[in-house]
């Protein structure tokens, strides 16, 4: 059998795989193993195993991820989601549509702190949808704001969607961090915007709330200084030099633990459930990125990544139009997949298209990771709209589609403004 059918045959069985539900990295691991034993023999494969797991579980670049993993369930467990929601809502929450003002707000701190997508809707799915829905604000609206705000928790650093396209492509984390706080913040701005925008079409759609008075605002602030200055503390460490991105993640761990001690958020429980939910999610993490390298390997003996950038390069659209086709992919398999499965699947064969064709890698990180993050929201499927369906089941999924469909439309903006003007994502890092 040729590479070509043997490739081909690859990906058959792995589609295969996780459509009977098998793990994804589970399922990049046995394909790219047996196909690997099938072309170079069973005993280099089995070697390829061991070297591998060992290489990845032991990598000091990889702790990275576990330590930003550890910082986000620390402050996760603290409550610093419910006081950054009430601090947000006690000063803009008077505001007509303040309540989704203060949610944006809310979701963009957490996620900056806790760095995941999922955990940041499922979160404030509890948080925020109870308060909104109490002072009358439509099911639809609460819901698709949730949606939306949590899929800031990719862009803004520390990611760890964007450590792992870092460490796949052999790129600098400090500076895709960097590289994701401008279009980070232009996203909050933009989801503000959007709410601002639809209260000046439909001035009666959002309700107001009583304005909190001057003492609360004040107290509101003081609930949140510290874990801020952490987080503050962590970046400008990290981007000044002071840390490595794995030692400003162990920092912010043990800052978080600390922090979350002194001020009486963590117990005993608390503390051995933060450590369990990190250890749960690092392995999960782990177990896709051996995989996707059991994999890659696979890809690489059999040139997939070649043969794909020859064809893609080939077809005579010009390298937007190659672009174009590989986020219509992304935003396709976001539909579909996890966002870190999708990455560590993909990025190994498209990244060399991408680098042939002149694009900056730092910036197509960025790109992909925003696109990737659009498909966690967009009908027909969309990942964060199922976590919040599964933590408020009484909302339905049009209800949650329909109250997203602003928000898709302005990250599509977004994605064009960023493509159009690559300096947003890149004039920070080149400061470097």
């Amino acid at each position: 059998m040729s590479a070509d059918s043997v490739a081909i045959l690859g990906f058959v069985a792995l589609f295969a795989l996780m459509l009977l539900r098998v793990p994804v990295g589970m399922a990049m691991g046995l394909v790219g193993v047996a196909g690997y034993a099938y072309i170079n023999g069973g005993a280099p494969a089995l070697k390829l195993i061991g070297q591998t797991s060992m290489r990845t579980v032991t990598s000091y670049q990889f702790g990275v991820i576990p330590m930003f993993l550890l910082m986000g369930a620390f402050v996760s467990a603290s409550g610093v989601s419910r006081e950054l929601f009430r601090a947000a809502n006690t000063l803009v929450g008077h505001w007509r549509g303040g309540l989704g003002l203060a949610t944006v707000f809310a979701c963009g701190g957490f996620a900056a702190i806790s760095g995941s997508s999922v955990a940041t809707a499922a979160t404030f799915s509890t948080v925020a949808y109870p308060e909104m829905r109490r002072y009358g604000y439509p099911q639809s609206f609460a819901a698709g704001v949730i949606a939306a705000g949590g899929t800031l928790g990719a862009m803004l650093p520390p990611s760890t969607v964007l450590a792992v396209y870092a460490l796949i492509t052999q790129q600098d984390v400090g500076k895709l961090f960097r590289a994701g706080i401008l279009p980070g913040l232009l996203a909050l701005v933009m989801y503000l915007a959007t709410i601002a925008l639809i209260t000046r079409v439909r001035p009666d759609f959002l309700p107001t709330v009583p304005k909190a008075p001057r003492a609360e605002r004040l107290k509101s602030l003081g609930d949140i200084w510290a874990p801020l200055l952490l987080f503050a503390f962590v970046i400008a460490g990290l981007y000044g030099g002071l840390f490595t991105p794995t030692e400003a993640g162990g920092v912010g761990a043990c800052g978080a633990f600390i922090l979350g001690v002194m001020r009486g958020r963590l117990g005993k429980k608390e503390i051995r459930a933060s450590l369990l939910q990190a250890t749960r999610t690092a392995a999960a993490v782990f177990t896709v990125l051996i995989g996707a390298l059991l994999f890659g390997y696979f890809l690489t003996i059999t040139q997939v990544p070649q043969k794909v950038t020859e064809f893609l390069t080939g077809l005579g659209i010009g390298a937007y139009g190659v672009l174009a086709i590989i986020m219509v992919m992304y935003l396709i398999l976001g539909c579909l997949m996890d966002a870190m499965a999708m990455i560590i699947l993909t990025v190994p064969i498209i990244f060399p298209v991408v680098t042939a064709l002149g694009f900056d890698p730092i910036w197509f990180g960025i790109i992909i990771v925003m696109t990737v993050e659009l498909g966690l929201i967009h009908p027909p499927v969309g990942m964060n709209v199922f976590v919040i369906k599964s933590v408020i089941p009484d909302v339905s999924f049009s209800s949650i589609f329909k109250g997203v469909l602003p928000f898709i439309a302005t990250d599509i903006l977004r994605l064009i403004i960023l493509i159009a003007f690559p300096i947003i994502a890149l004039w920070l890092p080149s400061l470097m």
